[in-house]
């Protein structure tokens, strides 16, 4: 038994390092719900600290090769493994400008200490309010690949978070990549966040678009988080943008739409109103700055 500040020492666990794939889902169908997953263990380490979570098992996954993937396939896509760090992400090209709205999150995303072992896929699995990982990923339609002794699925990245630390990953499956479809071609995106003296998001959003003054060919995308208990894409404001009214009449009705579309908490952080006012401002300046407005 561990005695001492719940906020200084860690609970009693056993730790495992398996070295293969499917050693690790062996472990996770035999253990389940009384063991927890670790890569980069930023997240996980400071929960256990503080009693949040009580794991019998810690199965540590970053020898594993096969999550160390990430690759981009052109049309096809980027993959990004499960042990991928964030610092990782961050010196890959594609991410500079095909994917910039990852990229310009992760680049806000603690520090480049953490990010050397803290991991994309973590950050999505946390499935808090603040963090900001899962926004960027639904504007490039981000599906996670889950794995169990069973076989292997993909979940879109839009039916992931379920509620507060809770996703649709089964007890006994892992995640071990997401994977991002390709842009449309030309495509500019970008994400933005707002704070209050921490790392944590009052309101956090990303946008995508494609043909900015071409409305019969515009795309427009837009997610938001840290608003709500999970975050969401807004497809009203996506299909809006498609018709031909001027572009600052079309930005002032795609606000309006956003408005109405979110439902936002109050917490420890910030109180709804406040969250609503700030993403208000945000989309302002998204929608302008992609659509030249």
């Amino acid at each position: 038994m561990s005695f001492g500040s719940a906020y200084l020492t860690l609970p009693d666990f056993q730790y495992l390092k398996p070295k293969t794939l499917q050693e690790t889902l062996q472990l996770l169908d035999e253990h389940k719900d009384e063991a927890k997953i670790m890569a980069g263990g930023i997240g996980l380490l400071a929960f256990m600290k503080e009693r949040l979570v009580d794991p019998r098992w810690v199965i540590d996954i970053k020898a594993i090769d096969e999550l160390h993937t990430l690759h981009d396939d052109g049309d096809k896509g980027l993959t990004i493994g499960a042990t991928t760090t964030m610092n990782q992400l961050l010196a890959f090209e594609p991410l500079k400008d095909k994917y910039k709205a990852l990229r310009d999150c992760i680049s806000l995303l603690s520090d480049p200490v953490l990010r050397n072992r803290s991991t994309l896929m973590g950050d999505v699995c946390e499935a808090l309010p603040f963090v900001d990982g899962p926004t960027p990923l639904l504007v490039f339609d981000a599906e996670i690949e889950a794995a169990s002794v069973k076989g292997k699925r993909r979940i879109p990245m839009a039916e992931f978070i379920k509620g507060i630390a809770e996703t649709a990953l089964e007890a006994n499956e892992l995640a071990v990549a997401i994977h991002l479809k390709s842009p449309p071609e030309h495509s500019q995106s970008l994400f933005l966040k707002h704070t209050s003296s921490s790392e944590f998001s009052i309101v956090n959003l990303a946008a995508l678009c494609a043909n900015p003054t071409k409305p019969e060919n515009r795309t427009v995308r837009f997610a938001y988080g840290a608003i709500a208990p999970t975050p969401a894409r807004v497809h009203e404001v996506e299909d809006l943008f498609k018709r031909k009214n001027p572009v600052p009449q079309l930005i002032d009705e795609a606000v309006g739409v956003v408005r109405k579309s979110t439902e936002p908490m109050t917490d420890v952080l910030a109180k709804a109103e406040y969250r609503s006012h700030m993403l208000e401002v945000l989309s302002i300046k998204a929608f302008r700055r992609l659509l030249g407005s």
